[in-house]
């Protein structure tokens, strides 16, 4: 069975997903999806942070811990799912490429609430911490990244510059259609990373 790996950019409240396979050293995108991982796609659910700062803390507390589990579960239902679709095409999805914000590890939530910046930033935590969880419960290996050095750490690994790289990925989409944005290709890059650090 081949092997496949899934590479995520993670948006407050959905991520893009994007499943790439080496043929002979060649990567192939498999699978392209944008998930939800909220079953509301509103505000509220989707930027929980910045729900809870209107609220008694207690209640701030409990509702952040809420959307947490629910996410927790979609976001498994939807990775075991894509696993088992590609496990039916001959795939063995066992590997992530999951892209990191560039910030510092967060406090505790009474100083998160306080800080409009670090609200933002703990949106987008959260649904990080839940494809983590996801991808460990579906037995994955997972590579982690900063976006920011993303581009830089790709080149040094495929021995390749930066435009042919963005190149390369962006035809990579061309069969898919809309939507291939920055998403899907930071995704896929991701992806792709992992079988160089894996060494194939």
């Amino acid at each position: 069975m081949k092997k496949a790996a899934v590479g995520f950019r993670v948006h407050s409240g959905w991520t893009a997903l994007v499943a790439v396979s080496l043929e002979k050293g060649v990567p192939t995108v498999l699978s392209r999806q944008r998930l939800q991982l909220v079953e509301t796609f509103s505000f509220k659910f989707r930027q929980p942070f910045h729900t809870a700062e209107t609220m008694r803390f207690e209640d701030a507390n409990k509702f952040i811990s809420a959307v947490r589990v629910a996410a927790e579960h979609i976001a498994y239902r939807s990775l075991h799912a894509v696993q088992l679709d590609l496990k039916k095409r001959g795939y063995q999805l066992d590997r992530v490429g999951l892209l990191l914000a560039s910030g510092k590890p967060l406090p505790e939530l009474e100083k998160i609430l306080q800080s409009h910046a670090l609200i933002h930033t703990a949106d987008g935590e959260l649904f990080r911490e839940v494809l983590r969880y996801a991808s460990t419960r579906c037995g994955m290996q997972i590579t982690c990244t900063k976006e920011r050095g993303l581009l830089e750490r790709c080149t040094e690994v495929f021995s390749l510059k930066a435009p042919e790289l963005l190149r390369r990925v962006t035809e990579l989409g061309r069969s898919f259609g809309s939507p291939w944005s920055q998403d899907e290709k930071f995704a896929t890059l991701a992806a792709w990373l992992v079988f160089g650090h894996a060494g194939g």
